[in-house]
């Protein structure tokens, strides 16, 4: 196997460290649940993510991290880690130190620690734009780009829903984020009948929880970071769910900014497989507050409990990892 290919082994063998890597994130970010300092939250997610990363035994990439060389200490897209050497398997990560820095702030629910990994070029370097999305489980993959597609109103594509899940469309759970731009959006939702679930943060675990088993949800819509789209790709490949994301450029800049990572046509809608286009990822979530998507971090007397979901696509596996430590 070539130093460019993550095989089987090397997965293997990268994997616990990932895992270690969500959960030391998830706990320094639960010891400041609450406190009403996201960025503080996310500073010390981020510093305890790095300080993992380094012990990976593989010549890593941060190919999303936390903005630009210029715009973070640690992180950074295109940042190296790993205490790989010579020969040893290549790694492309995108992290979300702290998916919820508001919901961490505030104690509110959902606030989780994330990263998807794959072998080198398997996950799109994705700028910090907004992207429109449709996420969906894996009864409704196969009709996306046909009849389910983001050009379409949002009543077409909740009957499609219902049709493949084989439900009336009262029973279709469409989760959004609730902003003031998603207000159409909703409406159209609404007068297909589909429960509107409305979210005030976090359409990443909004769109894996479309395509995992037994959520309730069936599909997530409207726009938020591209960054998470890509993570949120990752997983849904894992699960057999599917997504379409369009990138958004709303001014000059974020246009200018396209073209600096590579991207030269933003119209262009993107399927799961070529915003994670690796055919092997791995996905890792631990939660740092309860969540639909994982339990957060416990603090007892002498001990900690954290949990982790680890989904992953060859082999497929989706297990959910409770750890508890001595403090």
């Amino acid at each position: 196997m070539s130093g460019s290919t993550l095989g089987d082994r090397p997965l293997a063998v990268a994997r616990s460290h990932l895992v270690r890597t969500v959960e030391e994130a998830a706990i320094a970010c639960a010891a400041t649940v609450g406190q009403g300092d996201r960025h503080h939250s996310d500073q010390v997610a981020v510093s305890a993510m790095r300080r993992v990363l380094d012990t990976v035994p593989v010549r890593g990439r941060v190919v999303i991290g936390e903005g630009e060389r210029d715009q973070a200490p640690m992180l950074w897209s295109g940042e190296r880690f790993g205490g790989g050497g010579e020969g040893a398997p290549e790694l492309d990560i995108a992290v979300d130190p702290l998916e919820g820095t508001n919901l961490c702030a505030t104690g509110g629910p959902g606030a989780i620690a994330v990263l998807a990994g794959s072998e080198r070029g398997g996950l799109l370097t994705a700028p910090d734009v907004y992207m429109e999305k449709i996420m969906v489980g894996p009864a409704s993959r196969d009709l996306l780009g046909d009849a389910i597609r983001l050009e379409h109103p949002p009543e077409r594509n909740v009957r499609a829903i219902a049709e493949a899940e084989g439900v009336p469309t009262s029973q279709v759970t469409v989760v959004v984020l609730e902003r003031p731009r998603h207000e159409d959006l909703i409406a159209g939702l609404r007068r297909a009948g589909a429960r509107v679930r409305l979210i005030g943060d976090g359409d990443l675990s909004a769109g894996i929880l479309s395509a995992l088993p037994g959520s309730g949800i069936h599909a997530a819509m409207g726009s938020g970071g591209a960054p998470e789209g890509v993570i949120a790709a990752a997983a849904l490949r894992c699960l057999g769910g599917g997504m379409l994301g369009q990138l958004l450029a709303r001014n000059e800049a974020e246009q200018r900014r396209l073209l600096e990572t590579g991207v030269e046509d933003a119209g262009r809608v993107l399927t799961a497989g070529e915003l994670a286009p690796g055919r092997r990822l791995i996905f890792c979530a631990a939660g740092v507050t309860d969540g639909a998507l994982v339990a957060g971090v416990r603090f007892s007397e002498g001990a900690i409990e954290t949990h982790t979901l680890l989904i992953t696509n060859d082999p497929p596996e989706l297990t959910r990892i409770s750890r508890r430590r001595h403090r």
